[in-house]
C-alpha cells in the first residue's frame, strides 16, 4: 500500500523538518508541486528527522535534493544521519550528480591587457621551468661524463660508433647536398648584385666568408636538430613509454650513462666532421656558379680564397660545432625523458625536441656572431 510523501517543518530553535511517507516515484507530482511552494522557507540551520519515511527510491533522491540543496542534502549522508545506509549512498550519489550539472556562474570578463599579462607570465614561468630542467640534465649529464671518464670498464664503444654511424655517416648525403645547393644559390645572388657594382670578382670572398663562419654550422645544425634531436627523443620516449627505463633502473644500471653519453659522444664527434664536410660543399657549389657564371676558374677561385680568407674564419666555424652538437643531444635526450607513456607523448616531445633545439641554435649563434665581431674577429 502506497503512502503520501509529505514533509512538515516543526518551528523549534533549531527547526526540524520531518521527512514522511514514501518519496517514491508514484508520489511525485503531488510533492513536487509542495516542495516548489515551500522551498524557499526552509533554511540552512534544518535539522531533519527521517524516522517516519517509510519509502525513498532515486526520484524521492532528486526532489529531497531539490528542497534542501545540494549542501544541506549531502550533509544528510553522514553517519550522524537517521537516513538508512542504503538510502544514504543513493542520496550521495543523486546529490553529487546534481552539483555537476549545476552550471558554473561565468567568470567575469577580463580586460584584454589583463589577459596578455597572464599569458606571458604563464609563458615566462614555463620558460623558466624548462630552461632549469634543461640545465639541470645537461650537469646530471657532464658529471656522469666525468665520473666515466675515469673508469674504462664503463666506457661503450660499440654504442657510440653506433650512434655514429647513425649520426654521422647516414647524414652526409643530405647535409653535403644541402649546402652545395645553397652555396649556388649564394654565389649566384652574390654574383647577380654585385655586378651591378663591377665587383663580381668579390663573390668568391663572399661564398667563403659566409660558409666558414656561418652557414656551413648552423645549417648542419639546423639538420642535425631535425634529424637527430628528433630521434634521440623518439628512442628514449619510446623506450619511457614500454617502461624499459625503469627496467634498466631496476637492474642497478644507470640510464644517463647507458642511453645519454653514447649519443653525446657521438654527436660530439660527428657534428664537427659534417661542417667540415658541409663547408667544402658549399665552396663547391659556390665554384661552380663561378666558373659556369662569371669566368672564374677553379685555379683562381682557390687562389682568391687563399689570399683574402685567414684561416681563423674556418676555426670560428669549427669552434661553435662541438657546442651546437651538445646543446642538440641535450634537449634531444632530455625530451625523452620527459614523455609520459603514451603514444601522444612521444609525438609531442619530440615536436619539442625539433623546436628547442633550432631555437636555441640560433640564439647562441647569434650570440657568438654578436661577441666575435666585438672582438674582432
Amino acid at each position: 500500500m502506497n503512502t503520501a510523501a509529505t514533509f512538515r517543518l516543526e518551528p523549534t530553535s533549531p527547526p526540524v523538518l520531518h521527512v514522511e511517507g514514501d518519496w517514491t516515484l508514484h508520489n511525485y507530482p503531488a510533492l513536487s508541486r509542495r516542495i516548489a511552494q515551500e522551498r524557499s522557507a526552509m533554511g540552512d540551520d534544518l535539522v531533519l528527522t527521517f524516522s517516519a519515511l517509510t519509502a525513498f527510491d532515486t526520484v524521492g533522491a532528486k526532489m529531497l535534493v531539490d528542497l534542501l540543496g545540494v549542501p544541506a542534502a549531502l550533509r544528510q549522508t553522514g553517519e550522524d544521519s537517521d537516513l538508512a545506509p542504503a538510502w544514504r549512498g543513493l542520496l550521495a550519489a543523486v546529490a553529487d550528480a546534481k552539483a555537476i550539472a549545476i552550471p558554473k556562474p561565468a567568470p567575469p570578463p577580463q580586460a584584454w591587457i589583463t589577459d596578455v599579462l597572464e599569458r606571458a607570465g604563464i609563458a615566462t614561468l614555463s620558460l623558466r621551468a624548462c630552461a632549469r630542467g634543461l640545465l639541470g640534465f645537461a650537469g646530471l649529464s657532464l658529471q656522469t661524463l666525468v665520473a666515466s671518464f675515469w673508469r674504462p670498464s664503463r666506457w661503450r664503444f660499440t654504442a657510440v660508433v653506433a650512434q655514429v654511424e647513425q649520426t654521422g655517416l647516414d647524414a652526409v648525403p643530405i647535409v653535403s647536398l644541402l649546402t652545395f645547393m645553397v652555396g649556388a644559390v649564394v654565389a649566384f645572388l652574390g654574383a647577380t648584385v654585385l655586378a651591378d657594382f663591377g665587383a663580381s670578382i668579390y663573390t668568391v670572398d663572399l661564398v667563403a666568408f659566409s660558409f666558414l663562419r656561418e652557414f656551413a654550422v648552423l645549417l648542419t645544425a639546423i639538420l642535425m636538430a631535425g634529424r637527430t634531436a628528433s630521434s634521440f627523443t623518439a628512442q628514449i620516449g619510446s623506450m619511457k613509454a614500454n617502461e624499459e627505463i625503469d627496467a634498466i633502473r631496476a637492474l642497478g644500471m644507470d640510464p644517463v650513462n647507458l642511453l645519454v653519453l653514447p649519443r653525446i659522444i657521438a654527436l660530439l664527434v660527428s657534428m664537427p666532421i659534417l661542417t667540415f664536410i658541409a663547408m667544402m660543399s658549399g665552396l663547391l657549389g659556390g665554384a661552380m656558379v663561378c666558373a659556369l657564371s662569371l669566368d672564374i676558374s677553379p685555379t683562381m677561385f682557390l687562389s682568391l680564397l687563399q689570399q683574402d680568407v685567414g684561416i681563423r674564419h674556418f676555426v670560428l666555424g669549427m669552434v661553435k660545432a662541438p657546442l651546437f652538437a651538445f646543446v642538440i643531444a641535450i634537449i634531444g635526450c632530455n625530451e625523452g625523458f620527459k614523455v609520459s607513456g603514451s603514444a601522444q607523448s612521444v609525438g609531442q616531445h619530440t615536436t619539442s625536441s625539433v623546436v628547442q633545439s633550432i631555437f636555441v641554435v640560433i640564439l647562441l649563434d647569434a650570440l657568438a656572431a654578436l661577441f666575435f665581431m666585438e672582438m674582432g674577429w
